[in-house]
């Protein structure tokens, strides 16, 4: 049996007819709200999963932030800002290409299914693109072209040309380039985002059936590969899959012409994790080919290590969704971390994995602080750890201390943590027992807000003394 559930807010709700409501509505604009979507990891699987093999991924407590503002009925523009990328555009909304859009037989409607973009509509946007950061670097440019394209396809997808102007500014506590989902994370936000904006998302709220919740999750990350296909081309549809629903997936590719088959792992625990980047510059198309020419040369041994892993990544989903795992038990966490370091050793006997990256796995083992693996393709970039419960402060001091000084940037975060987050209006009460009081979120304060440590303290899901209750979440659970 699924049910939802979700935290509570007295800040105000989204009517189960669609209609947001706000306790406090002093003007005819929708008010400022916000989006957040976590990034992801992946936890068991890598580079078997390139093989036909099974892999679980699962979500990280790193989040995207989009802040959505209407503007008068007269300010008839569009913006979309992102200074963590140096972004920032301006469209006049009735300069768009709403037209093509709505043509007999492109337009699309929120409950649609889209398994491809319109080469058509692709062209349509080109013209609209070609003023976005003209003096960037050229690489710098394409990040800001397939951003604003992912945007603008979703825009005019789900809008019409009455839709209201309105700044769309994001932040994010992902970093990018680091095989994070930062790009999926961002594309969540942006769908369901416009989804509210259209009233096609009834909740998340209290009463919210099971059967609903489910079809608001699926309608919003159907959106959102759309917008990862602008951004990546080919996407597998796993990043945006988790950052939508957090937790955790199982997920498998038999056939490279069809997409992956997903399994939810709604029960997913939540997990201490420490997240470490090397800030190694590496190549996933290189890794892969590393183990495709290992492959090649060694087919027997080579199988046997993927079909290892495989193993290995099996015995991690069904141990993990068992009813006897805690998450807070030393035990149940050891024998998960057991599988992480069996796992990373197999991905050394590939040939995955980097000097950087056995560091990290170095300094924690000296530690005895949790259980270390490489996540992704390897050759650089980010590690994991599974942390054990009650490690003391000096020793994750000195753990720290020893990374800052050599050049990883780390991050203490939750595993298989919430997924979109909807904030109705922009305010956060941050524990006040005034139910009407808080703090309203507006642009000045999240544009500048001070690096991932001011966006967290500003708007992040958990503040200091826990989770921040007005933010609410679509929770599905086995």
């Amino acid at each position: 049996m699924e049910r939802t559930h979700l935290n509570g807010t007295r800040q105000g709700r989204i009517g189960r007819t669609g209609s947001p409501l706000s306790r406090k509505q002093s003007s005819p604009m929708m008010p400022a709200f916000m989006v957040s979507a976590p990034g992801k990891v992946i936890v068991f699987g890598e580079h078997a999963v390139v093989h036909g093999k099974a892999a679980i991924a699962a979500s990280v407590s790193l989040r995207s932030y989009l802040l959505v503002t209407a503007l008068s009925k007269s300010k008839r523009i569009i913006s979309l800002r992102f200074p963590d990328i140096n972004l920032s555009h301006t469209w006049n909304i009735d300069d768009l290409p709403w037209a093509a859009f709505s043509a007999p037989g492109k337009k699309k409607y929120y409950y649609d299914l889209v398994t491809s973009l319109d080469p058509e509509l692709v062209a349509a946007l080109k013209p609209h693109l070609v003023n976005i950061s003209p003096d960037a670097p050229d690489d710098v440019r394409k990040v800001h072209q397939n951003s604003a394209s992912a945007f603008l396809y979703l825009l005019l997808s789900l809008g019409s040309q009455s839709f209201p102007g309105c700044l769309y500014t994001l932040r994010s506590t992902i970093p990018i380039g680091a095989g994070l989902g930062s790009s999926a994370s961002i594309a969540v936000c942006l769908a369901a985002a416009l989804l509210l904006q259209i009233r096609t998302l009834s909740g998340p709220h209290p009463d919210q059936p099971a059967d609903e919740a489910r079809l608001q999750v699926e309608r919003i990350n159907r959106w959102a590969f759309v917008g990862e296909m602008c951004i990546h081309g080919n996407p597998s549809g796993v990043d945006n899959t988790v950052a939508t629903q957090g937790k955790g997936v199982v997920f498998q590719r038999t056939d490279y012409t069809k997409p992956p088959k997903v399994k939810p792992l709604w029960n997913f625990p939540e997990l201490p994790l420490l997240l470490v980047d090397t800030k190694q510059p590496k190549s996933t198309a290189a890794e892969v080919a590393k183990v495709g020419a290992l492959k090649k040369k060694h087919p027997q041994i080579t199988d046997s290590i993927l079909e290892a892993i495989d193993k290995v990544s099996e015995g991690a989903a069904e141990m993990i969704t068992r009813d006897d795992f805690d998450p807070e038990d030393l035990s149940s966490l050891e024998d998960l971390g057991k599988l992480m370091t069996i796992n990373h050793g197999l991905l050394v006997a590939l040939g995955v994995s980097h000097p950087r990256l056995e560091r990290i796995r170095e300094l924690v083992d000296h530690e005895g602080i949790g259980w270390t693996k490489l996540t992704g393709a390897g050759g650089g970039g980010c590690a994991i750890t599974l942390l054990k419960p009650g490690v003391s402060h000096e020793q994750m001091k000195h753990l720290e201390d020893t990374l800052d000084e050599e050049g990883y940037e780390r991050f203490e975060t939750t595993l298989g943590c919430d997924g979109v987050g909807v904030l109705w209006p922009a305010v956060l009460k941050n524990g006040a027992e005034d139910e009407l009081g808080g703090d309203e979120i507006d642009q000045d304060k999240f544009l500048n807000a001070d690096g991932i440590e001011g966006v967290e303290e500003l708007v992040g899901v958990s503040g200091e003394n826990g989770d921040r209750e007005a933010w609410k979440f679509w929770r599905v659970e086995d």
